[in-house]
């Protein structure tokens, strides 16, 4: 049960920081305490572990399982040591105040790309609760308890690569994943190494191995960045709601699409994904004129 204490910066939000790993407020993976305390359960390359985080002037840090101390060496990097948000000058009045109401946000970087690919998959073209919905199935049918120091923590880890690729194609349809998500993590799963290398890389070359892959577009490989490599400028693309939202934050307008999203963010070079991330923790959004996207039944089709 090895410790690592870490002092953060000031301000530093750990939960808003941490927050982006958390796939739905019922997610296996993840636990968030009333004291600020956060959980979490990983797959490292050593293997499975569990990491707990108290906030405080220093961030106090205990792990378990095989991948304890690998967890442990990278938490500065996990914590967003490594980001820079002194390098980000607003150029709206929006993204100004939302900057320094939000001034602990760091931007994390997890150093696994496994874990924010498969979900990210999970995500596409489905609502955002249809897809928590299959991850939190996925995880407690076919994970494994997260290491830790007892049942009461009830966290879960993702398998193994090998383990998830044997999940047969009813199973899948169980979970609520169609054949062609399904089909797309099998992809992933087979050249997992090579997805995981994509961590160490520049962006332009980790985008551009993530989508090598077919069935991992833009969106997806950039959803997947954000997390694992603390990406300032992996701005998202092919969103069914994010344009709007920019286009309406910073220009007034709601039908805007990704073009003029891009051309909204060309003031924020390196730095697009996290302009729109101070955008989104304004709350502000055009209100809706459509019908909610329908929930899809898999199983039932």
């Amino acid at each position: 049960m090895p410790d690592r204490e870490w002092t953060p910066p000031e301000p530093y939000d750990l939960r808003r920081s941490l927050r982006v790993l958390r796939r739905g407020p019922y997610d296996p993976a993840f636990r968030e305490e009333p004291d600020g305390t956060v959980w979490r359960g990983t797959r490292t390359p050593l293997g499975p572990a569990t990491l707990r985080l108290r906030p405080g002037a220093r961030i106090a840090a205990t792990a378990w399982g095989p991948g304890a101390e690998w967890v442990l060496d990278r938490l500065p990097a996990l914590l967003g040591a490594d980001d820079r948000p002194e390098e980000f000058t607003p150029r709206h009045r929006l993204i100004a105040e939302s900057r320094r109401r939000h001034g602990g946000l760091r931007l994390i970087r997890s150093g696994l790309v496994l874990e924010s690919l498969i979900p990210s998959i999970l995500e596409q073209r489905v609502t955002t609760e249809d897809a928590y919905r299959s991850w939190r199935r996925l995880l407690r049918w076919f994970g494994e308890p997260a290491p830790g120091p007892g049942p009461e923590v009830d966290l879960w880890v993702l398998p193994e690569p090998r383990a998830l690729a044997r999940v047969p194609s009813w199973d899948w349809h169980r979970a609520n994943v169609d054949g062609s998500r399904s089909a797309t993590i099998m992809r992933v799963l087979r050249v997992a190494r090579r997805m995981e290398e994509a961590a160490g890389m520049e962006l332009p070359r980790a985008l551009a191995r993530l989508q090598a892959v077919p069935g991992v577009g833009p969106w997806t490989a950039a959803e997947t960045l954000q997390r694992s490599n603390g990406a300032p400028d992996a701005i998202t693309v092919g969103d069914l709601h994010l344009p709007g939202i920019i286009g309406h934050a910073l220009a007034g307008e709601r039908d805007a699409d990704d073009a003029r999203m891009l051309e909204l963010l060309a003031d924020y070079p390196g730095q697009r994904h996290r302009a729109a991330r101070y955008v989104l923790l304004t709350g502000v959004a055009p209100a809706r004129r459509a019908p909610r996207q329908r929930h899809a039944r898999i199983a039932h089709l």
